[in-house]
């Protein structure tokens, strides 16, 4: 049994996608709830497996609905609802954690497909948004290997000796370098990432990935 909540502001909607769950064997509707608010204070994770989330809702829009949800109860599947495809919401929701999405059109058919391949792991989307999410990764890449370009092997290496706690001279010692040495690739550092400490550094070193 696969069961679902439903977050729809839209009445008719919500209540029909409510008793097509209800009506299909194997799908069971153990939530409706017009808003993200009520929805977050009711539902119980060891209960819920998939959620068919509205993007356009009042109070909490449904992108941020679902960020909240993949944060609170990460094991929940969230799919996305819109009226039309809006690809750039779409894709914002999906980078917030949904798995994929539905119009509100979708025949009831392939919603209930789509319900079901979301719950055995997979990510029901058409082509388009596909695409999209391909780009995001290409140019993802991209930036990172374009990050990694940005420091030395010497500037990563110093970075990741400060970034575990060592003092200049024990790096200069760990390096054969100069502790001079070692203050000036640490101004190149601080140049290069645009910091002037060396907690900005790190912390940023560490976003991008340098370290």
């Amino acid at each position: 049994m696969i069961n679902v909540v439903v977050v729809e502001d839209k009445d008719i909607i919500r209540e029909g996608i409510q008793s097509l769950l209800d009506t299909s064997e194997g799908f069971k509707c153990v939530g409706a709830y017009p808003d993200c608010e009520s929805m977050l204070e009711n539902i119980d994770e060891a209960e819920v497996d998939i959620i068919l989330m509205d993007i356009g809702l009042p109070g909490m829009s449904g992108i941020e609905g679902t960020r909240k949800v993949k944060e609170l109860f990460p094991s929940i599947e969230v799919i996305v609802l819109t009226i039309h495809e809006e690809s750039e919401k779409v894709f914002e929701a999906l980078i917030s954690g949904a798995c994929g999405y539905l119009t509100k059109t979708t025949p009831h058919e392939e919603i209930l497909l789509s319900i079901k391949d979301a719950y055995q792991g997979g990510s029901p989307m058409n082509s388009h948004i596909a695409k999209k999410m391909v780009q995001l990764l290409r140019a993802f890449d991209e930036q990172k290997k374009a990050d990694q370009k940005l420091l030395s092997q010497r500037e990563q290496e110093i970075l990741s000796a400060l970034a575990e706690g060592n003092a200049y001279k024990q790096i200069a010692e760990q390096l054969y370098i100069s502790t001079h040495t070692v203050r000036y690739h640490i101004r190149n550092i601080y140049e290069k990432l645009n910091v002037n400490s060396q907690s900005a550094a790190i912390a940023l070193a560490i976003k991008k990935g340098l370290i």
